[in-house]
């Protein structure tokens, strides 16, 4: 992880840094600026948009001014977005953030500088650039009454971070190298020295002997073997469990459904619910959170092969219900609808259970990329999610999941079908498909992150690590209840 630490005088901080401040920041106040003339000239220029230097700026590497409306800019975590440019090619090994702007945003603004540490770079897969810079050490400057609540601020984002940055390198991975057994592998490797972690695992032969037949039947078309794997965090020996499910699908061809080319190329990122899950479960053990949880993890590859599921197909889950598969192509619901099922029976009193998937496109057209959709017929639970995501910068919007739905799973062979035949509501009703799985009694909201899953920049596409903020704010807000 990157390293940081909290100062509150630059005395020999600030050597070869590079430095990001706002005009009229108490920082600028200290006599190391009295022999760097270009501040003053800077803080002129900064007053409606970003001023930076590498120029006659002395001791720093660098320096930076972002006007104080950007560091307040919430909504549109406007901090964030003028951060990264800086740090696409980063100057200096050692960043000097001044926070005692008490910005809204800084949360989301630490997050992402924690995520620095991985890049594409770091997969091994292009020439390494051994002359690049890398950021390496965050010094944070305060005001001395800042400290405590800031030490607080930056533990929470770096183990946020921590999480993200693993599901993020999993799922950024090519999908020959990341199939299920692969990723159960890496779970069990990143688990292996935390002690609250365990995991269990289920291969091909106890996914059918345990009835998770909707999983068997997307994945046994590959020569890759579908598994279930579930993440078990004991931070207190007793209490409600609180569940996550994530869709796993390593890559989607889309069955004999078959997708175009175009549409196919992202298709190893079909799995970021699945790498959010266990990134979130490393989150939730690095703050070392006084909760249980179980985080479940549907892994599976949607190939072609002479075992493929056809269209027409009749399949049945581990609560008995059977679903008829009239799209192969709508296998992300058929995997998060058995392991939201097993997830309700291996702990029948579950708090509640969370699935996250990159599930549909539609949720992409209703709400860009900004925001994840939100489905449930729990209020409670909705508002809390809807609350969380506002507090973390990683926010959800509801769309409507009621029985008006109902027609739109309705099969005549099976009790379900899993897509509706007049391409309508096609997010809404892959949820209404999923409530069937979860027991009334267990509160439950599936989370559809085809948008957000993803970071689109220049063109390309890199796994972003979310909703994994929402879930820890979500769950640091219910612990506190």
């Amino acid at each position: 992880m990157l390293d940081y630490r909290i100062i509150n005088h630059l005395d020999n901080h600030a050597g070869g840094c590079h430095l990001v401040t706002w005009p009229g920041s108490p920082l600028l106040a200290d006599p190391l600026f009295d022999a760097c003339p270009v501040v003053s000239e800077m803080v002129a220029r900064a007053k409606n948009t970003v001023a930076d230097t590498c120029f006659g700026c002395a001791p720093f590497a660098r320096i930076t001014l972002i006007p104080l409306n950007i560091w307040h800019d919430e909504q549109r975590d406007a901090l964030t977005q003028a951060l990264r440019p800086l740090f696409n090619a980063p100057t200096s090994p050692r960043l000097l953030l001044d926070a005692s702007a008490n910005a809204p945003g800084l949360s989301s603004a630490l997050r992402y500088l924690f995520n620095l540490e991985h890049t594409l770079m770091d997969l091994g897969l292009r020439k390494p650039q051994p002359d690049a810079v890398r950021l390496r050490q965050i010094d944070v400057w305060c005001q001395p009454e800042q400290t405590a609540a800031l030490k607080t601020q930056l533990r929470q984002q770096q183990a946020i971070a921590h999480g993200m940055v693993a599901a993020r390198r999993l799922a950024d991975l090519p999908s020959e190298q990341c199939t299920p057994q692969f990723v159960v592998e890496e779970a069990q490797r990143l688990c292996a020295n935390i002690p609250a972690l365990r995991c269990e695992v289920l291969d091909e032969r106890a996914i059918v002997e345990q009835g998770l037949g909707l999983l068997y039947a997307v994945g046994k078309g590959s020569e890759r073997p579908p598994r279930l794997l579930a993440i078990h965090y004991d931070g207190v020996e007793t209490g409600p469990v609180r569940s996550y499910v994530g869709k796993g699908i390593t890559f989607d061809t889309g069955g004999l459904w078959l997708k175009e080319g175009a549409g196919m190329y992202t298709m190893k990122y079909d799995m970021c619910g699945a790498a959010n899950v266990l990134g979130l479960m490393l989150s939730i053990a690095a703050l070392a959170l006084p909760v249980r949880v179980m985080g479940v993890l549907a892994l599976a590859e949607n190939a072609i092969g002479p075992g493929a599921m056809q269209p027409g197909s009749v399949a049945r889950a581990c609560n008995g219900l059977t679903v008829e598969i009239n799209n192969t192509d709508a296998e992300g619901r058929l995997v998060l609808a058995d392991a939201i099922a097993w997830a309700s029976q291996r702990h029948p009193q579950t708090r509640y259970i969370i699935d996250m998937a990159t599930l549909t496109g539609a949720v992409v057209k209703a709400l860009g990329y900004a925001l994840s959709g939100l489905m449930t017929q729990d209020e409670p639970l909705r508002a809390a999610l809807t609350a969380a995501g506002k507090q973390s910068g990683d926010e959800v919007w509801s769309l409507p999941l009621d029985a008006r739905l109902k027609t739109q799973t309705e099969s005549a062979i099976a009790d379900l079908c899993n897509t509706p035949g007049n391409n309508a509501a096609i997010s809404a009703s892959a949820a209404w498909l999923l409530h069937h799985f979860c027991p009334p009694e267990i509160p439950w909201a599936h989370l559809d992150v085809s948008g957000t899953a993803l970071w689109r920049e220049g063109g390309k596409s890199v796994a972003s690590g979310r909703p994994i903020p929402l879930l820890i704010q979500h769950l640091l807000n219910d612990l506190q209840m």
